[in-house]
């Protein structure tokens, strides 16, 4: 079956068009709806032109079925996800550091008031260490 030269050359240009990521009617996923969308034919046109739909399976074949785009976004989200796993490691380091400080402050402050109590109890008072080092 014959397919009009203008089919033919709308196929070539929709493809190209595709390839390129300048979609004009599809969201310029590499389908081959798009591509008779994308050439303003139809499906059973697209169908006849064999040779054009032979060549579009074989580019498909070779570089997916992901466009430039989509390519370059999961790129971007893969970088972006381990980007964040990274951070997400750093808080949970951070917040265990952050535990335990406050662990050890809280056991500091209980020793120091401990302390306080025990030196209230033998001398009645608490000597400011400050005024001590001046003299």
């Amino acid at each position: 079956m014959n397919v009009s030269e203008a089919a033919r050359q709308a196929l070539r240009e929709a493809m190209d068009r595709l390839k390129a990521g300048n979609p004009l009617r599809t969201d310029g996923a590499f389908t081959k709806e798009n591509l008779y969308k994308e050439a303003g034919i139809s499906r059973a046109t697209m169908n006849r032109a064999t040779d054009i739909r032979a060549e579009w399976d074989q580019y498909v074949a070779e570089h997916g079925r992901r466009t430039e785009g989509e390519a370059r976004r999961d790129t971007d989200i893969d970088s972006l996800r381990k980007r964040l796993r990274d951070k997400t490691e750093e808080c949970a380091a951070l917040r265990r550091k952050l535990h335990a400080a406050a662990t050890v402050i809280a056991a500091l402050h209980h020793d120091n008031q401990a302390l306080r109590e025990h030196l209230d109890s033998h001398s009645g008072k608490v000597i400011n260490l400050d005024s001590q080092r001046a003299k």
